[in-house]
């Protein structure tokens, strides 16, 4: 891994920034991202419905399951919990994976574009040269996921553009996307479409 890496690090050593007509036709909207909002106001945004649903664990767990599915309304976007026993686990599991469908498929103004809020210049120093070292449990890791997303689609799906803002190493960039995979296939879809070729 270390040695594939290096090689795009110096495929990309001439990198350039596209056009924005240039990029992947995807909306993008004024920040900050959603994912950077507390908990609780993201949930103000939210409409929470729950529902009895079957799961594992025998009978007595189906009768005493509670679903949660949380609707962001900004969005539309809907992530589901079912398989705790509690409907507030189950709204805690949702939450997290509304976050990670918000990294993903909304996209808000990057800092290669214009001067971003202050919340998330904030954020983006909180997190400079330590993008590699944050582990699935990591609150803040949708957020961080979001940012550079954005930062992704708009220099072209170039990690090593991308590294020199977030003070950290392409490596670092690509095993961040790596460790969740539709984030990855995504920036892989933004390379296609600038003719790059896929990473790995």
């Amino acid at each position: 891994m270390a040695k594939s890496n290096s090689n795009q690090d110096r495929r990309e050593t001439m990198a350039q920034m596209p056009e924005p007509s240039q990029r992947l036709p995807i909306e993008v909207s004024p920040g900050p991202h959603p994912c950077l909002l507390s908990l609780e106001k993201l949930l103000d945004d939210c409409e929470l419905r729950t529902q009895r649903r079957s799961g594992p664990g025998g009978q007595h767990r189906n009768k005493t399951s509670s679903g949660a599915f949380l609707l962001h309304r900004p969005t539309g976007i809907v992530a589901e919990a079912t398989e705790k026993r509690s409907q507030a686990q189950n709204r805690d599991v949702a939450l997290e994976r509304l976050r990670y469908l918000l990294a993903i498929e909304v996209r808000t103004t990057s800092v290669f574009d214009q001067p971003v809020p202050d919340l998330e210049t904030e954020f983006r120093e909180r997190f400079l040269g330590n993008v590699k070292r944050m582990n699935e449990r990591n609150v803040d890791k949708p957020a961080v996921l979001a940012l550079l997303l954005n930062d992704l689609h708009a220099t072209g799906g170039q990690p090593s553009l991308v590294a020199k803002r977030w003070k950290c190493s392409t490596s670092a960039i690509v095993t961040m996307l790596q460790s969740v995979p539709p984030a990855f296939a995504l920036v892989n879809r933004i390379r296609h479409h600038h003719e790059r070729l896929p990473l790995r």
